[in-house]
């Protein structure tokens, strides 16, 4: 599944591109403003972004560049001006690619294709289908293990489908109900204290100090998260 971030301040360009780009592997997240998109990568995991240039609040051009501080996620600037200088300002601040409006759909789903393709294959993100790595954190779903800075750790089948649950969704809180219905499969008793039990004792494994966790972190009042872009 990849999530595409749609930023453009015309609700009709949204909703036209999300039934272009209709397809059972993406899933779409919107924002229109570029501010409402910073905040929408600071919480999901995000694969493409399509974002104007043109929007009131924060353009384009200042989101891609703010962007581009901590991510090399594939940008795709839309716009209705066509003149080269606009071209070029977008590439140089940091997108992968240009598409002018009013826009050929099957044009737009080639280079979104296009885009991903490059991204996964060529290195540019470390998440795949079968391993997802996070920092020193590789969890591995074809042969169910789990290494820590390239050292095998045990983990027990619920601890590893916690961490696994936490890692496909950096920086996404989960609270403990959540995470007892995804990981157990059924509805968790008020006041059951499983969850924090088992974050407990991955933490012992996972982390240097377990009092100050570099990776699992708890988000008070709300549940628990692995910090994305750990180093």
């Amino acid at each position: 599944m990849y999530n595409i971030l749609i930023c453009d301040d015309e609700a009709d360009i949204v909703s036209a591109l999300k039934i272009y780009l209709s397809s059972p592997d993406l899933r779409f997240f919107e924002a229109g403003n570029g501010i409402d998109c910073l905040r929408i990568l600071e919480r999901e995991e995000i694969h493409l972004i399509i974002l104007d240039i043109m929007m009131p609040m924060m353009d384009g051009i200042t989101a891609a560049a703010k962007i581009r501080e901590t991510s090399n996620v594939p940008i795709i600037f839309l716009s209705a001006k066509s003149e080269d200088s606009d071209k070029i300002l977008g590439l140089n601040i940091g997108a992968d690619d240009y598409i002018t409006k009013p826009f050929n759909p099957v044009e737009v789903l080639a280079r979104v294709r296009s885009q991903l393709r490059r991204y996964f294959t060529l290195g540019g993100s470390s998440k795949t289908d079968d391993v997802i790595t996070i920092g020193g954190l590789e969890i591995d779903n074809r042969e169910k293990k789990f290494m820590l800075d390239g050292e095998e750790v045990a983990l027990t089948p619920k601890e590893y489908d916690i961490l696994k649950l936490l890692m496909s969704n950096p920086g996404k809180v989960f609270s403990p109900s959540e995470i007892y219905t995804q990981v157990w499969k059924e509805t968790a008793l008020t006041g059951d204290n499983t969850v924090a039990v088992h974050i407990r004792h991955l933490r012992e494994k996972i982390e240097i100090d377990p009092a100050e966790p570099r990776y699992l972190k708890v988000v008070w009042g709300q549940g628990y998260k692995i910090e994305k872009g750990t180093r």
